[in-house]
C-alpha cells in the first residue's frame, strides 16, 4: 500500500525553529544542569570501569584475570587498587561539583584535597566488603537447593550482583559521597531489576532469590541472615510534608527487619514497622504494622485478611 503524501517543508526553517524552541529557558530550566567552576558531570564510563575493577578484586579469578595465582595476586590486586583509587577520587570529586554552588577557587582545590583523603578511606573499607560479601555468598549457596556451589553464586546470581554494588555504594555513602553511590546502586538495578538504595543497612548473610522486582529504602534496617524472594517491596508508607508542601527528607520512612526473617515474593511492607526476629512473612501479604517475633504472617486463601500466626499458639 502507498504510502501517504507527506509535504517536505523547508528542513533549515524547521530546524532554525526547533533549535530556538529548545533554547527557550522556560522549556530547559528543569532539565539543564548549569555547571559552576570544575561542575563536571560523573562519567559512567569510568564508574563502570571502578566497580568492575572492585569486582575482580573482592572476587579473585571470576570475572578477569582468571590465570591469578596467590604468587601474582599482590600484584594483580595492587594494580587494580591503584587505578581505583585514581579514577574514583576525580568521580567523588565531580560527585561534589554535581551539586556545588561556591564560585571560589579556593573551594574546589579543598573539594580535591577531600575526595582523594575520601577515596583513600574507601580503599581501607576494601577487606570489610568482601567480608561481607562472603557472607551473602554462603547465604545465597546454603538457602538455595538449586545452587550447586558458591562459585555458581558468585558467578550467575543477581543477588550477588547487586548485593556487591550495594556494599561498594553503601561505603560510599557513609562516607557522604554525593550521587556516586546513588549510581551505583543503579547500574546493579538495570542489569538485575534489584533496587536497593545505598542508604539502607543491611548485615551479613543476605540473599535474596530470584531478586527481579525487589525494593528497598533508604532507611531500611536489615539484621543479619535475612532472605528475601522476588517482589518484595520494603517501602515507605507516607510523606510527610514541612509547613511549605515540600517532602521533609531524612526521616526514618522505611522498616525494620531483624534477624533471621524470611519473606516471600510478593509481599510490601510499608512505614516504620518492625518485623521481629524470627518471622516469616508469606506471599502476596500486605503489611504496615509491627509483627512480633517468632510470628508467621500468611495471606488467607478465601479472602484478604492477614493471618497471624504465634508458635506460642501452636
Amino acid at each position: 500500500m502507498a504510502g501517504k503524501n507527506v509535504s517536505d517543508p523547508a528542513g533549515e526553517s524547521v530546524i532554525q525553529d526547533v533549535v530556538e524552541e529548545l533554547c527557550r529557558p522556560e522549556s530547559y530550566q528543569v532539565v539543564y544542569h548549569r555547571p559552576t567552576l570544575e561542575g563536571v558531570m560523573p562519567s559512567l564510563d569510568a564508574l563502570t570501569e571502578v566497580v568492575e575493577r572492585l569486582r575482580m578484586v573482592l572476587f579473585p579469578a571470576y570475572f578477569s584475570d582468571s590465570e591469578i595465582t596467590p604468587a601474582t595476586m599482590p600484584y594483580i590486586i595492587g594494580s587494580h587498587m591503584e587505578r581505583v583509587e585514581r579514577l574514583l577520587a576525580e568521580q567523588i570529586k565531580r560527585g561534589f561539583g554535581f551539586s556545588c554552588e561556591k564560585t571560589d577557587r579556593a573551594s574546589c582545590i579543598e573539594c580535591e584535597d577531600r575526595s582523594r583523603l575520601i577515596a583513600r578511606s574507601f580503599i581501607a573499607r576494601v577487606p570489610e566488603i568482601r567480608r561481607l560479601l562472603a557472607t551473602d555468598v554462603m547465604a545465597a549457596f546454603e538457602g538455595d537447593p538449586a545452587a550447586r556451589s558458591t562459585s555458581e553464586t558468585i558467578f550467575c546470581y543477581p543477588s550477588i550482583k547487586a548485593m556487591t554494588n550495594f556494599r561498594i555504594a553503601h561505603e560510599l555513602y557513609l562516607l557522604g559521597v554525593e550521587i556516586i553511590p546513588r549510581i551505583i546502586t543503579e547500574m546493579a538495578h538495570s542489569t538485575t531489576g534489584i533496587d536497593i538504595h545505598p542508604g539502607a543497612t543491611i548485615g551479613e548473610r543476605f540473599f535474596i532469590d530470584h531478586g527481579t522486582g525487589t525494593v528497598i529504602g533508604e532507611t531500611c534496617d536489615i539484621g543479619r541472615n535475612v532472605r528475601l524472594y522476588q517482589g518484595v517491596t520494603l517501602g515507605a508508607k507516607s510523606f510527610p510534608k514541612d509547613d511549605a508542601g515540600r517532602l521533609v527528607k531524612g526521616i526514618a520512612r522505611h522498616p525494620i527487619v531483624e534477624d533471621d526473617v524470611i519473606i516471600y515474593s510478593g509481599t510490601t511492607i510499608l512505614g516504620r514497622v518492625r518485623i521481629g526476629r524470627g518471622s516469616v512473612i508469606g506471599g502476596n501479604v500486605w503489611l504496615d504494622h509491627d509483627v512480633e517475633p517468632g510470628t508467621t504472617v500468611l495471606q488467607a486463601e478465601t479472602s484478604n485478611k492477614v493471618v497471624l500466626r504465634n508458635p506460642e499458639d501452636s
